[in-house]
């Protein structure tokens, strides 16, 4: 299977392009994205054949519809590192919390987040094209908070690579930032940046876009790539998990093969959403997709009107941070998907020089069939996980609260839902304890503490030993020196 360009070609690069060639040069023409020139239809003789398929045999068998250029035995490499997740014969639990309402549980690998879906194995399947091209490569990763720790997780000490993650400097969780700066390979560079994600993401692009960067890292014989999800490397791993979840209520006997479900996605960059589409245009039997978003949220407003304005608007910060985003990068890809590519050129160069564009009647139309969207402040989320907490045993994270308001606002309560649950409660421990007990500014050693004893849980091992580490990366500049701070580490 090829790829080919959401903005269209300019020329100086190939019509299409390989998955690899993809993933290690993910940026295309005018400033674009790579999407694959055709789907793979997978239709309910797929469904029905990993009916009873491990999580490991289902994602090969999807990848190898892709066709992917990428060997067996790398992907094989790839896909064991879920044996590593907390249980290596279900990586996804899907639980049921309330009457039709289903958390598919992203959180269960080595930085307690839903990257490690996609990151644990996409480390793998980069790492492995850098040795056989005898190439070296900059990673280069923004982050909100979960990109940031499981791209340097799945990236420390490979060979042929190097990474620069870039966080905002008090826009993640405790737990996050320390995720990140403990980090002591000598492969990574954790830089805080004094601003916020989108800052942090527009540098990215611009980064990945620059011909002057490009030849700057040429001279040290480096190639330039992203671990972000404008890397396809990224999707194709997240829609592996949209079809696991559907069979997982299948087997449940929640659900019966074909009956259509609602999928409602936590959001911000837009990835795991996209990755739920490409499940349902690939024969998911999917009702909708419900987004639901946080006080950023400029993707309700798109679903809800058409248009996507943030015109004089600036991030908002809130009590789900990985959500704090005004550019979501992989609403291009939809509208390429509907609309074309001369189309998504047009509106993507509007918002980048106008800060909106507006879609027609029957464009907001069409992306209404297939989409529906609300939004959840932070005090109606925390009330969220504390009912939920009290009322069905159930211990969520503030990203994932965002989903019940949604759920209550917009499903059919006939419907099954499946609720993406982003991160394990350990990563923002402090909103949770407010939310339980009503503590105020807690530590999050402190707040996690306090939840463990209030819930009766264990605090993970990988959790605990994050506040016995040093601190390895110091380095918070300004964002106007970024490339430099970055050819000096390299």
């Amino acid at each position: 299977m090829n790829f080919i360009q959401t903005r269209g070609c300019d020329d100086t690069q190939p019509q299409s392009v390989t998955f690899s060639q993809a993933i290690l040069s993910p940026i295309a023409s005018f400033g674009g994205l790579y999407v694959p020139e055709t789907l793979p239809e997978l239709g309910m003789e797929f469904l029905n054949k990993h009916l009873n398929s491990s999580y490991r045999a289902l994602a090969s068998d999807m990848l190898s519809r892709f066709e992917i250029d990428i060997d067996q035995s790398v992907i094989d490499e790839a896909l064991s590192l879920y044996d590593n997740f907390d249980d290596s014969s279900n990586p996804v639990p899907v639980v049921k919390v309330k009457e039709n309402l289903y958390v598919s549980e992203l959180y269960h690998g080595p930085t307690r987040a839903f990257k490690d879906m996609a990151l644990q194995p996409f480390g793998v399947v980069l790492s492995s094209i850098a040795q056989k091209n005898n190439e070296n490569y900059l990673i280069l990763a923004a982050t909100s908070g979960d990109t940031g720790p499981a791209a340097l997780e799945t990236f420390k000490n490979r060979d042929n690579v190097q990474v620069v993650c870039l966080y905002p400097d008090g826009g993640t969780s405790d737990v996050q930032r320390l995720q990140m700066v403990t980090e002591d390979a000598s492969n990574l560079k954790v830089i805080g940046i004094n601003g916020v994600f989108d800052d942090a993401q527009s540098a990215l692009k611009r980064l990945l876009a620059s011909d002057d960067f490009k030849s700057a890292l040429k001279e040290k014989h480096i190639s330039l790539s992203a671990a972000n999800s404008v890397n396809f490397g990224r999707i194709i791993f997240q829609i592996i998990y949209h079809i696991h979840s559907y069979l997982e209520l299948v087997r449940q006997g929640a659900t019966t093969m074909g009956e259509k479900v609602y999928l409602n996605v936590p959001s911000g960059n837009f990835g795991n959403a996209l990755g739920g589409y490409y499940a349902m245009k690939m024969g998911l039997p999917v009702l909708k997709i419900i987004i639901s978003s946080n006080e950023n949220n400029v993707l309700t407003r798109l679903i809800q009107t058409g248009k996507y304005d943030i015109r004089g608007e600036s991030v908002v910060g809130t009590t789900s941070p990985a959500m704090d985003i005004l550019k979501s990068s992989n609403v291009e890809r939809v509208l390429f998907d509907m609309f074309a590519e001369v189309r998504t050129k047009e509106l993507m160069q509007d918002l980048e020089q106008k800060d909106v564009y507006e879609l027609s009647a029957d464009e907001l139309a069409k992306l209404q069939e297939v989409f529906d969207a609300d939004f959840c402040n932070g005090d109606e989320g925390k009330k969220y996980i504390k009912d939920t907490f009290v009322n069905d045993s159930y211990l969520m994270d503030p990203h994932t609260a965002t989903c019940f308001k949604s759920y209550e606002s917009i499903s059919n309560p006939d419907v099954k839902t499946i609720v993406y649950s982003t991160a394990e409660w350990t990563k923002f421990s402090p909103v949770i304890a407010n939310a339980l007990t009503g503590e105020i500014d807690a530590e999050d050693l402190v707040a996690l503490e306090s939840i463990a004893k209030e819930a009766n849980v264990k605090i993970p091992l990988m959790i605990q030993e994050l506040f016995n580490k040093e601190v390895i990366q110091k380095s918070i500049i300004e964002k106007e020196d970024i490339e430099t701070e970055i050819l000096k580490f390299l």
